[in-house]
């Protein structure tokens, strides 16, 4: 299992070897998660010189996945005016407008949950087995647990938030750890992590949190959980950046979804475990859970998925009893949807 000494300074270094001149194109501030998967598509963009081809520089900062003031890093930099782009789901993006921050959902990322691991010997085979144990939780209102406590009522009458114990470790790597020092019997990890702690046989994927999107959301097709972000202001301001970073996003898209040769180079260089089976089972649920565009239909999904979870887990558990109006930018042709 991953110890959680990442090197940051390493992984910045790759991408500062490609933070070449700007020259006059104008600058995206991106600010990223150290340990987040938009780095990998991030990387794409700077090691091909899409940015450049789309006339953009794009300035790539990884941060800490911890909590500032009770919101993830990323969030913090994005609203006090320290960057320009950032990714983040989008129940946190209509939990932090509905509370007033000045942002908007341009763009979709992916389906980017991840997955209840524990111990191989634990007796915990599903959802139903989670009474009365303690479940390791980046925070009550990640995503993961969101919809855990959501697919617990549905289908097995209990909140697990008040028949079980959920421990917040305020980061994926402090909860990493707990499940090593035996202090949870399960947690709710992010799926690029997964690979990562399931590479060895002491621990186990229970159960892919994508499968309780789909069930929950009552639909086969692929809903994005994680939007791109950028402030009200930027958006107004700068949209042609903002265009010329969807086209730029789409292309590596492309890319990544068919260049294996380029993912053997990011797990070399970006990936805490330089180890090719997880750099295949990273590959692999990278393109499964990556969304290359979005529509009006797209996000009419992403609303009734809101709803259910709203209808099933409360609002209590999701911080937020609405999606505010203009959130979501699908067009950015149009004004809002």
């Amino acid at each position: 299992m991953p110890d959680g000494t990442i090197d940051v300074e390493g992984q910045q270094a790759e991408f500062d070897d490609h933070h070449d001149d700007p020259g006059d194109r104008p600058i995206l501030r991106a600010r990223f998660e150290h340990n987040g998967s938009p780095r990998y598509l991030l990387y794409a963009i700077k090691r091909l010189e899409l940015d450049h081809d789309h006339g953009f520089h794009l300035d790539v900062r990884l941060v800490s996945d911890e909590l500032e003031g009770g919101v993830e890093t990323v969030e913090a930099k994005l609203q006090e005016g320290e960057a320009d782009l950032i990714d983040i789901d989008y129940i946190s993006t209509a939990r932090e407008r509905a509370e007033g921050a000045s942002i908007v959902a341009f763009h979709p990322y992916g389906r980017t949950v991840g997955g209840l691991v524990a111990p191989t010997d634990s007796p915990i085979e599903g959802l139903e087995d989670l009474r009365d144990r303690r479940i390791g939780v980046v925070r009550r209102l990640d995503k993961n647990w969101i919809l855990v406590r959501a697919a617990c009522r549905e289908y097995h009458g209990f909140d697990p938030d008040e028949e079980a114990t959920p421990v917040e470790s305020g980061s994926k790597v402090e909860l990493t750890r707990m499940l090593a020092d035996g202090e949870v019997d399960a947690i709710c990890q992010f799926w690029q992590i997964v690979p990562e702690i399931t590479r060895s046989e002491d621990y186990r994927e229970v159960l892919p949190m994508s499968r309780l999107v789909q069930e929950l959301s009552g639909t086969e097709n692929k809903l994005p959980i994680s939007t791109f972000l950028t402030s009200e202001e930027f958006f107004s301001d700068d949209r042609e950046t903002i265009r010329a970073f969807t086209g730029a996003y789409r292309e590596a898209v492309e890319r990544l979804g068919t260049d294996d040769d380029l993912w053997v180079e990011i797990r070399e260089r970006l990936m805490y475990e330089d180890d090719p089976a997880v750099g295949r089972a990273i590959r692999d649920g990278w393109r499964d859970m990556v969304v290359a565009d979005w529509n009006e239909e797209t996000v009419d999904g992403m609303e009734r998925l809101f709803d259910h979870l709203l209808e099933v887990a409360g609002a209590d558990a999701l911080g937020v009893d609405h999606i505010p109006e203009g959130t979501f930018r699908v067009d950015l042709q149009e004004d809002l949807i």
